[in-house]
């Protein structure tokens, strides 16, 4: 092993480390890896540019664009017009919203499609009278699915593709992966809608929808012992007697002390901070009725009633939101004061600072006020509004056009007259030129971290392959195989893909697996189209943890779930795609031919 596969492997497992540790946000760890072998010279400067300006970079921004101008068009919205009779019994009702989120999914933007679903699952929920975990982690796992089915659906088949234009001249084509993904998709979501939501833990469905909307852990909010309160010079524990059992004190902060944990005989005064954990409507009463009051980021005084001209609302953090890492007074000074964070709730953690010390993460559910159309302001900050909504059911001309101009960019680039890239960027255009997606609205659907993540890692893979690293893991791979037939590597690319796609960005997973795979299959002597297949299969099944795809992300919060739910529902569905998946690809693309 030389030097240059040294610091190769070096920067991988750094990468990697980074990734799994989630201590910095995926495309600072692309940049610092993009920086080594910048550095080091395993890439040219110009090299270490290329990145940006790669046709999969191209194609995953426009895609997120066009995912955009479907969504104000009303597409996916229509999709979901008959759904009240088809969400009778449980199974019936996660089939059809699966199966609505891996349709659309197939064509737009993953993450996007979940987006626009998840309000009409948490409202449905409650109109069914069930809770909303049940719907959560499925609608996730089949927004997952359904980006499997064509080129567009998910980065990593971008990637794929394009990576198979570099080494062969020639990419696969929009349903290319359809051969493979369709029947896992349909397989994964009646999976899932059958048997996968009965194995989410049942402390997770404890409640119904109708008495706890989101299915979160109750929200953490201050409130001050106001002068008069009937609270003050009582004992907490006296005090917490006559809150009753909806509200629960975790903290007390005196004056201009710290954050402490408070003591049942510990005597209450008035302008106590007190840390407390409730629902927003159980807390409401108790204020009234024990003379407490609302406090904000700034300490001024909120009443959650009065102003008839500000709403309340309920909000989750996107993994692309800019709150990401930030604390309350950002939130506060980057929507110029207008919004305030009233309370948070972080599932399956516990809050340990003060609310405005304490950093968002993706997954939080916050609780603002605001004034009346403040939807600008939501949609700015990155966030997901939960409050029930009403949808566009009717099919209108400006969605007909939409999806007209989607097909044309599509057979545009299925007969090879443009490249998909090229397509996509043309349709934005037109959608722009037609207000379909308004000039405001263009960069807000792009998740700018994941561009950034993709340029980055790029050229790591290119230091990874020029090195020399990718044929020496190749090689161990066949040695450690002892000869076993292709299938088996075959096979063993799809679960390692699998495996690292669980702990980092699926997308960084495929730019990492893509090449490792074309060595095996050129030391195999077989076609890398087969090996190609796994690698994009695998990085798009993140099923066992709530940090390898967005979409996992996305529904921790609302779901109520923990970091150790995800994998009692994914690694079956793992294993059964496994089953499934290497059968097809060795009938779709077989091994023998080599690539051409």
């Amino acid at each position: 092993m030389d030097i240059d596969q040294l610091v190769a492997f070096g920067v991988l497992a750094g990468s990697l480390g980074l990734f799994a540790w989630g201590r910095f946000r995926h495309d600072i760890v692309a940049i610092l890896a993009l920086l080594a072998v910048a550095l080091t010279g395993l890439v040219t400067p110009a090299q270490a540019l290329e990145g940006f300006g790669h046709p999969a970079v191209i194609t995953v921004a426009a895609v997120l664009m066009i995912s955009r101008a479907l969504k104000n068009s009303g597409v996916v919205d229509a999709l979901t017009r008959q759904l009240g009779p088809l969400t009778r019994s449980p199974a019936s009702h996660i089939s059809t919203l699966s199966g609505t989120v891996g349709l659309a999914s197939a064509f737009m933007n993953n993450v996007g499609a979940l987006a626009i679903m998840l309000p009409v699952a948490v409202s449905s929920a409650a109109e069914r009278q069930r809770s909303a975990s049940i719907l959560l982690m499925p609608l996730a796992f089949a927004s997952i699915l359904g980006g499997m089915v064509t080129l567009i659906g998910t980065p990593p088949n971008i990637i794929i593709a394009s990576y198979r234009e570099d080494v062969s001249g020639t990419g696969f084509g929009f349903f290319d992966f359809a051969a493979v993904g369709a029947p896992v998709a349909l397989l994964g979501i009646a999976f899932v809608a059958l048997i996968g939501w009965r194995l989410i833990p049942r402390e997770r469905q404890g409640q119904k929808a109708e008495d706890d909307l989101f299915q979160i852990e109750e929200y953490v909010t201050e409130v001050r012992v106001k002068p008069g309160s009937a609270l003050a010079e009582k004992t907490l524990q006296e005090a917490e007697a006559m809150m009753g059992n909806d509200v629960v004190v975790t903290g007390l902060i005196r004056g201009r002390g710290k954050l402490q944990s408070p003591r049942p005989d510990i005597e209450l005064r008035e302008k106590d901070l007190l840390v407390v954990r409730a629902d927003p409507a159980d807390l409401k009463p108790v204020m009234d009725r024990t003379g407490l009051e609302l406090v904000t980021v700034k300490s001024g005084k909120l009443d959650l009633l009065k102003p008839e001209s500000l709403e309340l609302i309920e909000a989750v953090v996107t993994p692309s939101s800019p709150l990401e890492g930030r604390q309350a007074l950002y939130l506060r000074r980057r929507t110029g004061f207008a919004m305030r964070l009233i309370a948070l709730a972080r599932s399956g953690r516990a809050i340990k600072r003060r609310i405005r010390e304490t950093p968002f993460r993706a997954g939080d559910v916050l609780l603002l006020q605001g004034e009346k159309g403040s939807s600008d302001l939501i949609s700015d900050l990155g966030l997901l509004p939960l409050p029930q909504r009403s949808l566009n059911l009717a099919i209108t001309p400006r969605m007909t056009l939409a999806l007209a101009i989607f097909a044309v960019a599509i057979t545009a680039s299925a007969l090879g007259f443009v490249s998909i890239a090229l397509a996509f960027i043309a349709a934005v255009a037109v959608y722009a030129l037609l207000d379909i997606l308004p000039v405001r609205d263009i960069y807000r659907g792009v998740d700018w971290p994941i561009i950034v993540l993709l340029g980055g890692m790029i050229p790591v893979g290119q230091a990874l392959e020029s090195s020399g690293a990718t044929a020496l893991i190749a090689d161990q791979m066949l040695a450690l195989s002892l000869g076993a037939p292709p299938f088996v590597l075959l096979t063993a690319i799809l679960v390692v893909t699998m495996f690292v796609s669980d702990l980092i960005n699926n997308a960084a997973t495929a730019v990492v697996m893509a090449p490792i795979s074309v060595e095996i299959a050129e030391r195999l002597g077989a076609s890398a189209d087969p090996f190609l297949m796994a690698v994009a299969v695998g990085a798009s099944c993140a099923f066992l943890t709530p940090i390898g795809h967005q979409s996992n992300t996305l529904v921790m919060g609302p779901g109520g779930y923990e970091f150790g739910d995800y994998w009692k529902m994914g690694l079956p569905l793992e294993i059964l795609i496994v089953v499934v998946s290497v059968p097809l690809i060795m009938w779709a693309w077989p091994l023998v031919p080599t690539i051409s």
